[in-house]
């Protein structure tokens, strides 16, 4: 008797319309970041010249982390296979967010964007689930992944730009935006470990099918290489700017306002 190999059906390629929405997002996202490093720095009093180069150099470096994880995904760098090098993506991942977060330009962005706008950002998260559920639907990934199934992170977009839309208003409430932040950051890291766990490495938990290795792939590569790092930074944004806020609160005699603000207005240095 000779033994019949069973070969895979190969791997959806997924539709123009989910690859070029995909694409958008990933972009819009990228150029969302470059724009805010421009907007604080001109709210922070810098010069105009110099603020330009500092958005010209974010967008430089944004460009080439682009490039890096599209193309590595595209040669079949990045794979669950061992050695799984797609394993080191994640810790990469929150190396950069919470580094750029926590670095002088993350306190920048921190302290002088509006609050709202760190918070209606990850409104973002919105579009995401959508193109999930979409990639879910044609074959792309596992169910659990989809808010069909074990991810409420689309809960995080649209809470997002609720809060933000309220304060906006002229509405402030330190403990409102903490609890928001501090629930889509536990949403974020519910998905984050359903992916890791519907991988095919040693630690897979689901078995259904399709696994997911639909990530290692161009572009689906920037889910998390930038939309995940943007909302990890993002989340780590929010707490930093709570923090200089109640940092400013005890030693002024006048609070550091939470609200939004005049788009034009330099918001309090602390």
């Amino acid at each position: 008797m000779f033994a019949v190999a069973v070969v895979p059906p190969p791997m959806p390629e997924g539709s123009i319309v989910l690859h070029t929405s995909f694409i958008a997002l990933a972009l819009f996202i990228a150029a969302s970041f470059v724009a805010g490093v421009f907007w604080s720095a001109t709210r922070s009093g810098m010069p105009l010249a110099a603020a330009r180069v500092q958005a010209l150099r974010a967008a430089g470096a944004t460009t080439v982390w682009l490039a890096l994880t599209g193309i590595a995904a595209a040669r079949g760098v990045l794979h669950f296979s061992a050695p799984p090098t797609m394993v080191l993506v994640f810790p990469i991942l929150f190396a950069m967010a919470i580094g750029v977060a926590l670095s002088p330009l993350g306190r920048r962005l921190a302290r002088d964007l509006p609050v709202a706008v760190l918070v209606g950002f990850q409104g973002f998260r919105v579009l995401v689930e959508l193109l999930l559920h979409r990639a879910y639907t044609e074959g792309l990934m596992p169910v659990q992944m989809s808010y069909a199934g074990r991810n409420f992170d689309i809960v995080s977009g649209a809470t997002a730009i609720a809060v933000a839309l309220w304060l906006v208003r002229g509405h402030t409430s330190p403990r409102l935006v903490f609890a928001w932040n501090t629930l889509g950051a536990a949403l974020l890291l519910n998905i984050l470990i359903i992916a890791l766990l519907s991988a095919p490495t040693a630690m897979r938990v689901f078995m259904n099918e399709p696994a997911n290795v639909w990530v290692t792939r161009a572009p689906w590569i920037w889910l998390p290489t930038v939309m995940v790092l943007a909302a990890i930074m993002g989340h780590v944004l929010v707490y930093r700017r709570l923090w200089l806020q109640r940092t400013a609160a005890s030693n002024s005699a006048t609070p550091v306002s939470l609200g939004y603000g005049a788009m034009g207005a330099h918001s309090p240095h602390t």
